[in-house]
């Protein structure tokens, strides 16, 4: 087996025949006599002893545990895409026909559309160095971050309506907007960060990215959210003030005198 050698003089590096082990003789580079190392002064890397149980063979019984990377399964792979082509293929109908969506069928796409975009956020935005959910847990846990989506748009659907007295959500103006929509986001990275454990930023990417597939939804199937966003429906009318104004000469019809 050849031998490893490294000049002292020049550093110059190369490998003579074991026969050599332990004799002395020129370094082919700078011709310094050199001392070829014998088997006694090789250097031997031991591999670490692998700790716990082990057999009557010195075998180590348990095996290391291996990281789980998150990945997407073909059949929720399809369910996720189905959804989506479904939701926009509804959203696009409603928006030719003209009507105002029912509020029951946009709770629903809103629901609908919540799983697969928080399972596919969290495969893409969590962390690779760390270990991620896998199987019936990470499902639950997208369940509930998916009906926390949810109802942080029914927040918004109802509370400025409460507090406001608002008829629909076409009433409501650019400062419900703008009030409302940080603090969706707000609440949204904290539903991301909790049931799924990412880190702020990933939970703010996680829910801003349902909020604006969401809003391009909403956009197709003609939802009014607020004044900005929608045409002139559902604002209020004010009706035209009353002139009491006392009547003059005028403005009184003529009369025709019978008495003549």
């Amino acid at each position: 087996m050849p031998i490893n050698v490294t000049c002292p003089s020049c550093l110059k590096r190369f490998t003579v025949s074991d026969k050599f082990a332990g004799k002395s003789g020129p370094c082919p580079s700078c011709q310094k006599t050199i001392k070829i190392p014998d088997k006694s002064e090789e250097i031997v890397i031991h591999a670490p002893e692998a700790s716990g149980p082990k057999d009557k063979a010195g075998k180590a019984i348990l095996k290391p545990l291996r990281r789980k990377d998150v990945k997407i399964s073909p059949p929720v792979l399809i369910a996720s895409l189905v959804s989506a082509v479904v939701v926009f293929a509804i959203a696009f109908g409603l928006g030719l026909s003209g009507g105002r969506p029912p509020t029951a069928l946009l709770a629903a796409g809103a629901l609908l559309l919540a799983f697969p975009l928080a399972f596919v956020g969290y495969w893409f935005l969590h962390d690779d160095e760390l270990e991620g959910y896998t199987g019936r847990q990470l499902l639950l846990r997208c369940g509930i971050c998916a009906a926390g989506f949810a109802a942080i748009w029914a927040l918004y659907a109802f509370v400025p309506r409460y507090v406001n007295n608002y008829e629909s959500m076409g009433e409501y103006t650019g400062l419900d907007l703008a009030i409302f929509l940080p603090l969706m986001v707000i609440l949204g990275t904290i539903v991301a960060v909790a049931s799924l454990e990412l880190e702020i930023v990933q939970g703010a990417l996680q829910y801003v990215l349902y909020l604006g597939v969401t809003l391009v939804l909403a956009w197709l199937a003609g939802t009014q959210l607020a004044q900005p966003l929608g045409g002139s429906e559902g604002q209020r009318t004010v009706p035209a003030a009353v002139d009491n104004a006392p009547e003059t000469e005028k403005d009184r019809p003529e009369i025709p005198n019978l008495l003549q």
